[in-house]
């Protein structure tokens, strides 16, 4: 009886799922289309407003805080509520923002003050001898203030990119998306099968290859952060490997008065064994270890709502 329970349950599952994916898929593109018709600004207030009031109510805000106070054992449970909540702020501002990626982008080369975006020093110079010294480079980043902004860095100097992105189960939703990424992202390459083979090739071609590489991985090799052992994707240092390009990170933190500031690091040294061969772990390693400390800069800026430790 219970397995013929299962069975109809799982039959009528799979009849309703295609009808809810459709009914949800069409209200999430609604809501990004109806968004780019209002003020960026005011619509990020209270998407911020509305997240802060609704994320304490979710499961991710206990997982938040485990990270949090696991990573920071030196503060007091208030500081930690106060990080938290900026987790919560920033998380309604990008998705505010994200339908407003053609008009909070204007960085301007030539006038890096003008616009919402501005750069750090030597940033601008970095960029420009990325773009000017004929070989591909690999660029990673994280989850940090707006995380689709990375991506728009490099082809406004110029620079010769491609990205690596996971597309959404929905197909609506997904569609709708890309149009907003194509705003100027460069190539768009999705997480499938062959996405290290296309990453490899645009590498050789001279390509900029850039990836969000701060997630847990199950799949990937040990490393420590904050402390703590825990799993990170080896896609980028098995490409350096495979094709020997420098490599380094983008990140862009959000300023108190509704601008932003990117900034490219020094290249990464790639860690290597005896033989001068890269070091997967080693390097992995390496650049987890930036990232730590972007995050420990602006705790309140990075993604602390999944389980980064297990």
């Amino acid at each position: 009886m219970r397995r013929q329970f299962l069975r109809a349950r799982a039959a009528i599952r799979d009849t309703i799922k295609p009808a809810s994916d459709a009914v949800i898929g069409a209200t999430a593109v609604g809501v990004l289309r109806a968004t780019r018709y209002f003020d960026p600004d005011k619509t990020a207030d209270v998407f911020a407003s509305i997240i802060k009031t609704i994320g304490p109510l979710l499961r991710e805000h206990k997982i938040g805080r485990a990270n949090l106070t696991a990573a920071f054992p030196e503060k007091t449970p208030e500081e930690i509520d106060r990080i938290l909540m900026g987790v919560w702020d920033n998380l309604g501002r990008v998705a505010a923002e994200f339908a407003h990626l053609d008009h909070i982008w204007d960085l301007h080369p030539d006038n890096t003050e003008s616009g919402r975006i501005e750069v750090a020093p030597g940033t601008t110079e970095k960029f420009e001898r990325l773009r000017d010294d004929g070989k591909g480079a690999l660029i990673f980043a994280s989850h940090l203030a707006n995380w689709e902004l990375p991506a728009l860095a490099g082809p406004v100097f110029g620079v010769e990119s491609a990205a690596l992105f996971r597309r959404p189960n929905l197909a609506a939703v997904d569609r709708a998306i890309q149009q907003i990424r194509a705003v100027n992202m460069g190539t768009l390459i999705p997480t499938t099968h062959d996405a290290p083979v296309k990453l490899a090739h645009a590498l050789e071609a001279g390509t900029h290859v850039g990836m969000l590489v701060d997630q847990y991985f199950h799949r990937g090799v040990d490393v420590t952060f904050f402390g703590r052992t825990t799993k990170a994707n080896p896609l980028l240092a098995r490409l350096a490997r495979q094709v020997d390009v420098p490599i380094y990170g983008v990140r862009v933190v959000r300023l108190s008065n509704r601008r932003f500031r990117g900034e490219i690091s020094d290249e990464i040294k790639p860690v290597r064994d005896v033989n001068g061969k890269i070091d997967i772990q080693g390097t992995t390693q390496a650049i987890t270890s930036v990232i730590e400390g972007w995050v420990r800069e602006h705790p309140e800026q990075w993604l602390w709502l999944h389980r980064r430790w297990r």
